[in-house]
């Protein structure tokens, strides 16, 4: 069984930073992209980062220039380090892990960002 964990959400001032770190264990297979995405409720679900195991990162053009996304193929984690953090950022953050040949999708069961003076 995959277990996926998101940690390091929180509270912070618009124009601050907070750094979101996903954990993902048990995985017989080798995890080929790893990402994050956003969800407000009453909105749809949004893609922020990605991931893949070479290195390749995507962005959503909301957080291009300022969020930074990076992980450890040894360690099974991905890593979203958030800069300059506006309120529209406010949202619960989920990590999605993709795994194996066949591109099993696990998800974590997010962790809280606000941002608000």
């Amino acid at each position: 069984q995959v277990d996926v964990v998101e940690s390091g959400g929180g509270l912070v001032q618009p124009g601050g930073s907070l750094t979101l770190l996903c954990a993902a264990s048990g995985s017989s297979f080798r995890i080929s992209a790893m990402g994050w995405c956003r969800q407000v409720p009453g909105k749809q679900r949004e893609m922020v980062a990605e991931i893949l195991i070479a290195g390749k990162a995507t962005y959503a053009d909301s957080v291009k220039g300022r969020f930074i996304i990076s992980r450890d193929n040894d360690k099974s984690t991905v890593t979203l380090d958030m800069n300059s953090l506006k309120p529209a950022g406010t949202a619960v953050y989920y990590c999605n892990t993709v795994h194996g040949r066949q591109g099993d999708n696990y998800w974590g069961p997010g962790t809280q960002v606000t941002v608000s003076s």
